[in-house]
């Protein structure tokens, strides 16, 4: 085994590794930039090296300093997690050189299944299923619009060094291949610094369903069964789960046993993943090989209880499988939310800073099922510009697929973030919809369902009656422990004095009798009697154990256990409940009479001015003053987590102004083009 194990990257996947190797005992050496000097997976390895400034391609990309590493430690190994040098041969190369072992598969493995073009001839060399398209690179946009006539719309423009949804364009016609050509190539370049592209037959309503694989050093290779990661937004996965709610046993057995027979077909040696598209007539066809570990392991490792780094270490280190395919059995079932610094209502748009607070809830049981978190970051880290914009994974498992949904959905409602937007409201409202909770998804289920984006969800009644509950005991609280401060003319008020309330939800007004309990009737709840004609016509008994200052409203409302986000703002409350957020004022009834009668506050005119809606860089500016546009021109491209987002005109007019150029950096909301 290895005396001591650097690890090629930072962040979530960092930290992951470095608890596998805690629980084995090896020794871990992280590995960080200007930007993660501070950060846990530092804080948690047993010895940390500085490797340069932020931008990946002087840090975490350069081999050199990584070795130099390795060689100031004593490093014998290096795991590289996913992304970075996670799929470059180069690099075990030269680690080989330096008698440094690789945790991963070989690097002629990685090369021949890291070039898409390459990869899809040895699949269908070893007898897998692949997608019609062009077998070669793609030189210009001209032979792109050639080749997508000659293959037939719709078509899937990808880089071929590509990963993790960057440099990926669907076109539906020969303008939109022009544009998500150069688009695609400029992603390639900036991200894997390959800019080769190529083109293939877009199947329409697809499911991405992945087949784990593990090899070892003696010629064995078995499969733990697939992922369902259909769910997407910009090709990058959003849920994951295993098993699919799509496969049969048969489709099963024949895409694990062709995953199985590309790996022996590059002599696979460590944890990998064929991945491939599946039709709706459960037809697939291979899509790539990501040889590396993946982002969604862990629902592979909580339903087939196996620790995946472990085994690639074991791999690494020759000792071969301690098991064979035939205990590859799934158990229960478990679903992976990726919860990510960005702002649903605002299009999914980075959302960089700090985190200002950072509360997530216990590890284990939750609900029905049970809770893992997988997280690189604490209260008071930043997420930074230069990285992909993960704050952690959050994993519910279960005995069957209601039972994990159900576990991350209420573990999801008690993990607080602030100081910066996350998609949570967004990952809720998913696991809340009918066709999600039926399993009818496929790689288009985003926009679909959410055509003009996320604008939030419409409220059911029984978050109406938690969020009044809710708005109304905190609002008590805080008036009787005004009351109760001395030297008050007033006295305080008697123990379980009944208080009537108006509280103005979203639009609607709810009248509220509500009674504090006295003292906790159990260890750390409050009780309360609260009665809201409106919603209920009984009244109902809450139990809570809220304290002043918390921001998740933990409670049980009779029967009913929910958690509801509450904040204080300069006049109510703002709550939200998973998908649905409304702001919310606790008066009395005759105040509730005046609010009524004030007149609506006018938005501003903003029609005129595009606004940035992100921290980035502006790569490319299309206009000048003056300037005749038309609705949908393209007006500038910024750059952000390394996606290029074109911003586009809204209406037609004329441009009066531009407050930005080329390689400026812009502020979320910086005024970029104004129009006359």
């Amino acid at each position: 085994m290895f005396k001591k194990i650097l690890i090629a990257n930072r962040g979530e996947i960092a930290v992951r590794i470095i608890k596998t190797c805690k629980r084995l005992g090896i020794p871990t050496v992280a590995v960080y930039s200007e930007a993660d000097a501070d950060t846990l997976a530092v804080q948690m390895a047993d010895e940390a090296v500085f490797i340069g400034p932020p931008a990946p391609g002087q840090s975490y990309l350069d081999m050199a300093r990584i070795i130099a590493a390795c060689e100031q430690t004593g490093a014998d190994a290096v795991h590289p997690g996913f992304g970075f040098l996670s799929e470059n041969a180069a690099f075990p190369r030269a680690l080989a050189a330096k008698g440094i072992a690789w945790i991963g598969p070989n690097p002629d493995a990685i090369a021949a299944m890291g070039d898409k073009l390459e990869s899809k001839k040895l699949a269908a060399k070893a007898g897998v299923s692949t997608v019609p398209g062009f077998k070669g690179e793609i030189m210009d946009d001209q032979q792109a619009v050639e080749v997508a006539n000659d293959i037939g719309y719709p078509v899937m423009i990808k880089a071929s060094a590509g990963g993790g949804g960057k440099g990926m364009r669907i076109a539906r016609s020969e303008g939109e291949v022009r544009e998500g050509f150069q688009a695609a190539r400029n992603e390639a370049k900036s991200s894997f610094g390959d800019d080769r592209i190529l083109i293939e037959k877009f199947i329409e309503r697809p499911r991405h369903i992945e087949i784990q694989v593990l090899g070892d050093k003696h010629g064995h290779v078995i499969h733990l069964n697939e992922r369902e990661c259909s769910v997407q937004r910009r090709n990058q996965k959003v849920l994951e789960e295993a098993p699919s709610p799509f496969l049969d046993a048969a489709t099963r057995r024949k895409m694990g046993e062709q995953a199985v027979a590309l790996s022996k077909a590059v002599n696979y040696d460590s944890a990998g993943t064929v991945e491939f598209i599946v039709a709706p007539d459960k037809s697939f066809y291979f899509l790539e090989m990501n040889t590396r570990l993946q982002v969604e392991h862990p629902v592979t490792e909580l339903t087939h209880d196996i620790d995946l780094v472990e085994q690639m270490i074991r791999v690494a280190a020759v000792e071969a499988l301690g098991f064979t395919q035939a205990d590859m059995r799934i158990r229960g079932w478990a679903v992976e939310a990726r919860l990510y610094a960005e702002d649903p209502y605002r299009g999914f748009l980075p959302s960089i800073g700090r985190l200002k607070r950072y509360v997530q809830p216990a590890e284990g049981e939750a609900g029905p099922g049970r809770l893992r978190i997988d997280a690189g970051v604490r209260e008071g880290d930043e997420i930074s510009l230069f990285y992909d914009p993960m704050i952690a994974k959050v994993i519910g498992y279960g005995k069957t697929r209601e039972a994990a949904i159900d576990a991350l959905s209420v573990s999801l409602d008690r993990l607080h973030v602030e100081g910066l937007q996350s998609n949570a409201p967004f990952l809720s409202a998913v696991l809340e919809e009918p066709d999600f909770r039926a399993g009818r998804i496929h790689t288009g289920y985003i926009p679909e369902h959410f055509p003009e984006g996320f604008k939030g969800t419409a409220p059911r009644e029984a978050q109406l009656r938690w969020m009044t509950a809710a708005a109304a005991y905190v609002h008590t609280v805080f008036t009787e422990r005004a009351a109760s401060v001395s030297g008050r003319l007033t006295p305080p008020p008697a123990p379980g004095r009944v208080h009537e309330w108006s509280v103005l939800l979203d639009g609607q007004r709810f009248d509220v009798e509500i009674s504090l309990g006295a003292g906790a009737l159990e260890a750390g709840l409050t009780a309360a009697d609260i009665w809201i004609p409106a919603l209920k016509a009984e009244r109902m008994r809450l139990m809570t154990s809220w304290l002043p200052g918390q921001a998740v409203f933990d409670a049980r409302l009779d029967d009913e256990a929910f958690a509801v986000f509450l904040t204080e703002k300069l006049e109510g409350y703002a709550l939200r409940h998973r998908g649905y957020a409304a702001p919310a004022i606790v008066c009395a009834p005759r105040v509730a009479e005046l609010y009524a009668r004030l007149p609506e506050k006018e938005a501003a005119d903003t029609a005129r001015q595009v606004l940035s809606p992100m921290p980035g860089l502006v790569v490319s500016v299309a206009v000048k003053a003056g300037q005749d546009v038309k609705a949908g021109e393209p007006l500038l491209v910024v750059e952000a987590m390394k996606m290029e987002n074109v911003l586009r005109a809204e209406r037609d007019g004329v441009v009066k102004a531009v407050h930005a150029a080329p390689g400026a950096s812009v502020a979320a909301d910086d005024l970029l083009v104004e129009f006359e």
